[in-house]
């Protein structure tokens, strides 16, 4: 089976740690994978779209246990806090 853009996003962008109390939030991860989808050339899905995309990729949207990586993430920080470019 081929692997989901949102898979893709998620081995990409993301890495898991479980043993942190610090996670994403719902918002700051959607924002993240319209970064990365727009790094990629990709027009983002909707925010609907992205939660059961997570929902099928196993990601608890309730209790985030992931964290930013790669271009993706500096991308969003940069886009999020133009103060600190």
């Amino acid at each position: 089976m081929a692997t989901s853009h949102f898979q893709q996003f998620l081995d990409e962008a993301t890495v898991l740690d479980p043993s942190t109390d610090s996670t994403l939030g719902p918002d700051c991860l959607y924002g993240l994978y319209v970064s990365w989808a727009e790094l990629h050339g990709l027009q983002p899905k909707s925010d609907q779209a992205f939660r059961a995309g997570m929902q099928r990729c196993g990601v608890d949207l309730h209790d985030i246990r992931l964290h930013m990586t790669g271009p993706a993430a500096a991308d969003y920080i940069l886009r999020s806090y133009p103060a600190v470019a």
